[in-house]
């Protein structure tokens, strides 16, 4: 039988121990065929068979983002992006530009707006946004999606300029005249304003409630799958074959599976159950576990529960299991309880179910270490690979327990401060210098056995792959005597590749370039290996197949 698709003169990283390098792939249908030396494998080309020539270039297997935001993500590429942007001036240029480019549009929405955007002393209020725009509602969202700003008339529009009971963990901030000084803290806050967009706000539901739409007529529907597939062909072009969702609702996924089952998608995807601390346990059973039987095939699974236990640290939500260094007395609040995220924890697990837990300090990843113990004296050591996502602060006490408990550090090398465009503060001055060593400590945590994965949180930060690789590998530390971070390349392509597949328990079929394995391959722009850390970013993907059928191609073979 004849290979579908041969690649040759490659220099192939398969990320199988056993047999690491090769020239040459073959596929045939959605699986690889053989991998070794360009004349074997080219001998399995036939008359119909395409053959790709590689230049020298790398060839890895297709990269899995372990944690992003497909339906947000998907409707950011069609919003004002202010990264980069500094200063009142520059930011009163580029939102006008956007305002007058956008006349009809319900909501201005501009994302990735530094909380330095100003300078590094000033505040956003909506005074401020007032000065640029005040006659059409206008929202901005920080790069974490945790903390957003408002315009006077979007907070009238929005019903909250005279403030509004939001829930623990949320806030709208009031300025001292009694009215709202503009700033939303979390997604109870924000979405009063971000439901008056062109979507409705229902690219947040999924993060912010788990719940479905209201009211969905069949014409919105047929927009929001349009923006979804924008957002799939995206990742395509980034060389991603996977991603693992991190908010879930039912909406999404029948809008994906409806995707599968007419074009067919173009990137494989694992999406969650979001537990919200308003759900009753018993959920669990009669959703997430339901979920997990309805979409199970290697296209679309929903088999893990996600859930929040703390905020940011800009946004003074995420929790420390000391104080704010700028503010005694402030340590942050839970959105669980122990005793109620054990219970989540434990009767997840029960039912077969991973769980994947934002925490950001060292307070909430210490809660959910806590939680993910509880589970082990109940359950028993099974193998639930259970996660903890960013980690931006481990208290030095709990580095070892990540190995002891299995526990899978998820963390996104475009998210330390002074890292891809980010400004240091106002961070470091939150969080204190004696926290410093043990921030973003992946290489900490590493050295400890703990199993690590990396991506972006796109939207959050920007999502290719290659310029996340290169952050991860070119990190500076803060200060001299603080621990260099920074990993090797075959460590951070682990954590993109064979890692981010045994994560979702596919480490028999994906994640490795070996034969019998699924057919998902990105073949990118240059030698990966001669390429100087900091210029990693400046490759690209020009060849990207998952499941055997090229989802992204550009300038034709090589």
């Amino acid at each position: 039988m004849s290979a579908e698709i041969v690649i040759h003169n490659a220099r192939i990283l398969t990320m199988d121990d056993d047999h690491p390098r090769a020239e040459a792939i073959a596929l045939t249908g959605n699986r690889i065929m053989a991998v070794g030396g360009n004349a074997e494998i080219l001998a399995l080309a036939g008359p119909m068979t395409r053959v790709v020539n590689a230049g020298g270039a790398t060839v890895l297997p297709g990269f899995n983002e372990a944690h992003m935001h497909i339906f947000g993500g998907s409707v950011s590429l069609g919003e004002l992006s202010l990264f980069g942007v500094k200063g009142f001036d520059a930011l009163s240029k580029a939102v006008k530009d956007y305002a007058a480019a956008n006349p009809r549009l319900p909501l201005l929405v501009a994302q990735t707006a530094d909380y330095t955007i100003l300078s590094e002393t000033e505040r956003v209020t909506r005074h401020h946004l007032d000065r640029i725009i005040a006659d059409r509602p206008f929202l901005m969202l920080a790069p974490d999606h945790h903390t957003a700003w408002a315009n006077t008339k979007a907070l009238e529009m929005g019903g909250i300029l005279h403030g509004k009971d939001v829930g623990v963990g949320n806030e709208i901030v009031m300025g001292e005249d009694g009215l709202a000084n503009g700033e939303l803290r979390e997604t109870n806050a924000i979405r009063p304003v971000a439901s008056m967009g062109v979507t409705g706000g229902r690219e947040s539901l999924g993060v912010g409630t788990g719940g479905e739409p209201d009211h969905v007529t069949a014409e919105e529907r047929a927009g929001d799958i349009e923006v979804l597939k924008k957002g799939l062909a995206y990742c395509a072009s980034l060389g991603i074959t996977s991603f693992q969702n991190m908010d879930g609702n039912l909406y999404q996924l029948e809008m994906l599976d409806e995707i599968e089952k007419t074009d067919g998608l173009a990137v494989r995807v694992r999406m969650p159950y979001h537990m919200k601390n308003f759900m009753p346990l018993s959920d669990l059973k009669e959703k997430a576990a339901a979920w997990k039987a309805r979409f199970d095939t290697d296209k679309l699974r929903c088999n893990f529960v996600k859930l929040f236990m703390d905020g940011v640290t800009e946004g003074e939500t995420a929790v420390f299991v000391d104080d704010y260094a700028h503010k005694p007395g402030w340590k942050g609040d839970p959105l669980f309880s122990s005793n109620s995220f054990n219970a989540v924890a434990t009767e997840a697990n029960r039912l077969g179910l991973p769980v994947a837990v934002h925490a950001i300090g060292d307070g909430a990843v210490r809660m959910v270490l806590d939680g993910y113990e509880a589970s082990i004296r109940t359950n028993g050591r099974n193998d639930m690979r259970n996660r903890i996502e960013h980690i931006e602060v481990v208290h030095p006490d709990d580095i070892e327990r990540f190995a002891e408990t299995g526990t899978v550090a998820s963390m996104q090398p475009t998210h330390p401060p002074g890292s891809a465009g980010l400004p240091l503060e106002p961070y470091l001055t939150y969080i204190g210098r004696e926290r410093w060593p043990y921030a973003f400590a992946w290489k900490t945590l590493v050295d400890a056995s703990a199993t690590i994965v990396f991506a972006t949180d796109w939207p959050v930060s920007p999502l290719p792959p290659l310029s996340c690789i290169g952050d991860a590998m070119t990190r500076q530390p803060w200060a001299e005597d603080m621990p260099d971070h920074r990993l090797s390349l075959e460590e951070t392509l682990t954590a993109y590749t064979r890692t981010s597949a045994w994560v979702e328990y596919m480490e028999d079929r994906k994640g490795m370039l070996k034969p019998g394995y699924l057919a998902d391959i990105v073949v990118i722009s240059g030698d990966i290996e001669a390429t100087a850390p900091e210029n990693i970013a400046t490759l690209s993907p020009v060849l990207t197949i998952c499941d055997g059928r090229v989802t992204f191609e550009a300038g034709g073979d090589r």
